[in-house]
Formats: structure tokens, C-alpha cells, sequence
């Protein structure tokens, strides 16, 4: 067995040291092999950054792990244990689409519309997002939850979500905190249903997202909590949420809900994810 495993290794190791051996005597094809490696290191990188609080990097740590035992199963002449993991994988692959539709669909939004110095970092306009808008949407949040009245506020950001800005009233009007409160004045004709801001305008009102399935959700929080966790699973975009039966402000991100925000809190957290993520 021993013998076996060191043949395998040879194997392996033989076509990488003839490789290395004709790199040294090529400078030229030296140089664009670390380039290649900068490039695809660096997209790697970005890779993981945006998909480390998501349940794709769940998934992504099981395909690790899965590979790395193929390929041990391989080496070590596991021969039932490798046949059977070469034969589910491509169905693996088929179940992955399917259960992670949602978070890979959102991924390939975002790379489409993003350009390509946006993604490497060298778009200033995204890094120049106006902070003064947050400031009025944290204004207008705090001042729903201090008298209780219900509240639901999309920001927009990579992804577009014009479907859903089609679904309501469109306003296209400038960001204001008494705009945003008299949008959510109960028995007023725009009351029910979620505020987007878009392109630092107020895009529409009255407008109605998709709910989240997931059972974890406690059972103390309704349907704007449920909206909101549903429109950050479907895009990039960040939910504020105002319960109308206690005040509280949330926020919901990438499928996760940050509850019983202060107004410092929520505006740390809206400048942190629309302001300084993108200089990231």
C-alpha cells in the first residue's frame, strides 16, 4: 500500500517539478504565470469577501471538503469510496443549483452589473456615496419608531431592483425624513407597503416585495420583517424594518436580521454597508 501511495505521489509531483524546471529557463512565461496567479488570487478574494456571510460559503467549505476527500480517496486507493463520490457529483452540482438558486442568481447580478473598474475598486463615484442621505433616512427611521408607526425602507445598491420599484407608486422625488414619515402615515393612500430609495431618490412607494420562507424567523416578527429578509435574500439591497407593536428598528442584509437598532447603531450600520463596503 505504502509502495502504491509513493507511486501516486511521484505521480503527481514529476509533471509539477518538469514545470517549474521550465519556467526557470523562461523568464517571459515566468512572468505570465504570476500574473495569472495575481489575477485569479485577486478574484478569489473578492469571490470570498462577498460570499463569506452568505449560506453559499456554508456550501462552499462542504465542496472543500468533498474535493479534498475525492482526492485523497484517489491517492490512497480508496477505489469504492472514490467511485462513489465521482459518480454523485455531477448530481451534487444539479442540487446545488437548485437549492441555492437565490444566492447564486444574486451573484450573477452583481457581477453583470458591475463594471469591470468597479469590481477591482477604481470606481470613485461608488465610493462617494452621499452620506447625507443616510443621515435624513435615519432621521425619518427614528422618528416612525418613537411614535410607533409601522415602517419599511429598501436602499437599493449594486443590484437592481426595478421589478419591485414597479410593483408601487413610482415618486422619483430627493430623499427627505419628512417625506419618508408622511409616506408611512397610516390610513394615507401609500402607507402600506415598502419605500425604495434608489440612486439617492425616493423611486416609489406602496411597494410590495417577496416574503421569506424561512421557518427560523421568530414568531414574534411579521410581515415586514418577513418582506424584509425576503428582498436582502433576493438582491444586495438593505431593509429597514419599524415595528409598529414595539418600535424597534431592524435591519435585514444578505438573508440576516439586525434587530433593536439605536439611531447611532443603524446609521453605523447603514455607512458601514453603503458607504465604506464599497471602497472594499
Amino acid at each position: 500500500m505504502f509502495e502504491k501511495l509513493t507511486l501516486n505521489i511521484d505521480g503527481i509531483m514529476q509533471p509539477i517539478m518538469n514545470y517549474i524546471t521550465d519556467l526557470t529557463q523562461n523568464p517571459f512565461k515566468l512572468l505570465t504565470v504570476l500574473l495569472d496567479l495575481i489575477i485569479v488570487g485577486y478574484l478569489i478574494y473578492k469571490f470570498i469577501l462577498s460570499t463569506k456571510k452568505t449560506r453559499v460559503w456554508q456550501l462552499l467549505k462542504g465542496i472543500i471538503l468533498i474535493l479534498v476527500i475525492t482526492v485523497l480517496s484517489e491517492v490512497l486507493g480508496l477505489h469504492i469510496l472514490n467511485y462513489i463520490l465521482n459518480f454523485f457529483m455531477p448530481y451534487g452540482v444539479i442540487a446545488i443549483i437548485v437549492i441555492f438558486q437565490p444566492e447564486l442568481r444574486r451573484m450573477l447580478e452583481q457581477l453583470g452589473t458591475n463594471k469591470l473598474t468597479k469590481y477591482f475598486g477604481f470606481d470613485k463615484d461608488m465610493q462617494t456615496k452621499n452620506k447625507e442621505d443616510i443621515y435624513k433616512i435615519v432621521i425619518a427611521a427614528t422618528e416612525l419608531a418613537s411614535t410607533k408607526t409601522g415602517g419599511l425602507i429598501v436602499l437599493e445598491k449594486e443590484i437592481q431592483i426595478n421589478d419591485i420599484i414597479d410593483t408601487g407608486v413610482r415618486i422619483d422625488a430627493d430623499v427627505s425624513p419628512q417625506l419618508i414619515v408622511n409616506l408611512f402615515t397610516p390610513k394615507t393612500p401609500l402607507h402600506d407597503g415598502a419605500v425604495v430609495i434608489a440612486k439617492n431618490k425616493i423611486a416609489a412607494a406602496a411597494c410590495i416585495l417577496p416574503l421569506s420562507s424561512d421557518k427560523n424567523i421568530a414568531k414574534d416578527l411579521g410581515t415586514r420583517h418577513r418582506a424584509g429578509l425576503g428582498i436582502s435574500k433576493e438582491s444586495d439591497a438593505i431593509a429597514i424594518i419599524i415595528s409598529e407593536e414595539t418600535g424597534n428598528i431592524s435591519v435585514a442584509k444578505d438573508g440576516n436580521l439586525s434587530t433593536n437598532l439605536t439611531q447611532e447603531t443603524l446609521k453605523n450600520t447603514l455607512i458601514k454597508y453603503m458607504v465604506m463596503q464599497n471602497k472594499s
